[in-house]
C-alpha cells in the first residue's frame, strides 16, 4: 500500500495527470470510473486564485465521487503560493500539488512551472511556503531539469523531501524537450535507489499501453505511474493496465457502443458542470480522440462539432450507432 500523508492508495497506483483544458471534473469522473486511483485538477494560477479570477475559482470544483483528488497550483511568488494554498484548503481536497513542470512559455516566462527548474533555492522556498500554509498533504510534480546540461532532479528530490512534501511525481523529460523525444526513466530509477528518499516517487512520460506500463514498473521500480496524454479520449487505459498486471492478458478493446457511451457521459457531465451550450462546445476537442482509428468517423466528426444540445447529441449518437452496426455486418 502506498501512502501520501493519510491517503491510502493501492500497491501500485495509477494517477491521472493534471492537464490544462482536459482534466476537468467531467473527464476526471470518466477516468475514475475506468480505474484511475488518484486524480488532480487542471493547474491553477496562484495569482488567479488571489485575484478571485472566475476561471481559476471554477477549477476548484471537486466532487466526493472522484476522491482521492488533489488540486494543483503554480506560481513563482512565495506569499501568493502560501495564500493560494490556504484558499485551496477551503474546498477540502485530499491534497495540494505544486506544478514545477509545465513547460509552456507563458507560464515559464512568469517564473513558474518549469521556469523554477533554473532556481532550486526558489523551488524550495515556494514549496516550504505551501507546506507551512496547509494541513493537507503537499506533493510536487516536476521535470528532470531545464535541459540536458542542467539535470538536477537528484538534488531536487532530496531537498523537496526535506521541506515536508509527501510524494514526488517526475516527468522524465527536461523543459527543453517539452513533450518531444523519449522520456528517460533511468533518472527515476536512480532516485528510487537513493537510500535517503523515503517518499513515494511516481513516474510520468510515454506510458501509452499496458505492456509499457508493466515494463516500466518492473524496470524502474517506481511507486506508481502517472498517465496523461494516453488517457485523452481513452479513459479505458487505467483498467486495461490493471487487468494486464494481474493476468498478462488484454481486456477487449472498447467497442463503438463503449465509445459512444463515454462520449454521451462526458457530454452530459460537461453540460451539467458548465451549462449545456458551453459544455457541448468545449466537448469538441474530445471527439476525434474518442474515435481515433475508427474507420469512417470523419463523416460524423463535422456533425458532432455542430451539436449544441443533449437532445441533438442523443439523436446523433443513435444514428452513429446504427451506422456502425450496419458497417459491422458488411465487413
Amino acid at each position: 500500500m502506498i501512502k501520501i500523508g493519510n491517503i491510502e492508495l493501492p500497491e501500485f497506483p495509477l494517477l491521472l495527470a493534471p492537464m490544462e483544458d482536459v482534466s476537468d471534473p467531467p473527464f476526471r469522473r470518466l477516468c475514475k470510473m475506468h480505474g484511475a486511483d488518484l486524480m488532480y485538477s487542471e493547474f491553477i494560477s496562484s495569482e488567479g486564485l488571489i485575484r478571485d479570477a472566475i476561471k481559476s475559482r471554477k477549477k476548484l470544483d471537486i466532487f466526493d465521487y472522484e476522491r482521492p483528488v488533489g488540486i494543483q497550483i503554480f506560481g513563482g511568488d512565495e506569499e501568493a503560493m502560501a495564500m493560494s494554498a490556504r484558499i485551496v484548503e477551503t474546498v477540502n481536497p485530499d491534497l495540494v500539488d505544486i506544478n514545477f513542470g509545465c513547460p509552456v512559455k507563458k507560464v515559464v516566462c512568469k517564473g513558474a512551472g518549469a521556469g523554477v527548474l533554473k532556481d532550486i533555492d526558489l523551488m524550495v522556498r515556494l514549496t516550504k511556503a505551501v507546506v507551512s500554509s496547509t494541513h493537507l498533504p503537499v506533493t510536487v510534480k516536476t521535470r528532470l531539469g531545464w535541459d540536458s546540461t542542467s539535470i538536477n532532479i537528484d538534488e531536487v528530490a532530496e531537498r523537496l523531501q526535506e521541506t515536508g512534501i509527501k510524494a514526488l511525481t517526475i516527468h522524465a523529460r527536461t523543459r527543453a524537450q517539452m513533450y518531444k523525444g523519449e522520456a528517460d526513466w533511468e533518472h527515476i530509477s536512480r532516485i528510487k535507489q537513493n537510500p535517503n528518499i523515503e517518499i513515494p516517487i511516481f513516474g510520468n512520460g510515454d506510458i501509452d499501453s499496458p505492456e509499457k506500463a508493466l515494463e516500466y514498473k518492473q524496470k524502474y521500480a517506481c511507486d506508481g505511474i502517472m498517465i496523461g496524454r494516453a488517457a485523452i479520449g481513452y479513459p479505458w487505459i487505467f483498467n486495461e493496465i490493471k487487468h494486464f498486471f494481474k493476468t498478462g492478458e488484454h481486456l477487449p478493446a472498447p467497442t463503438i457502443s463503449d465509445r459512444l457511451l463515454a462520449v454521451r457521459q462526458h457530454a452530459e457531465w460537461s453540460a451539467e458542470w458548465k451549462g449545456e451550450r458551453l459544455g457541448l462546445v468545449e466537448m469538441r476537442q474530445h471527439y476525434s480522440n474518442y474515435f481515433r482509428g475508427v474507420p469512417h468517423f470523419k463523416e460524423f466528426r463535422k456533425r458532432f462539432l455542430e451539436v449544441f444540445t443533449l437532445e441533438e447529441m442523443d439523436a446523433l449518437i443513435k444514428e452513429t450507432q446504427h451506422f456502425y452496426e450496419q458497417y459491422q455486418e458488411q465487413v
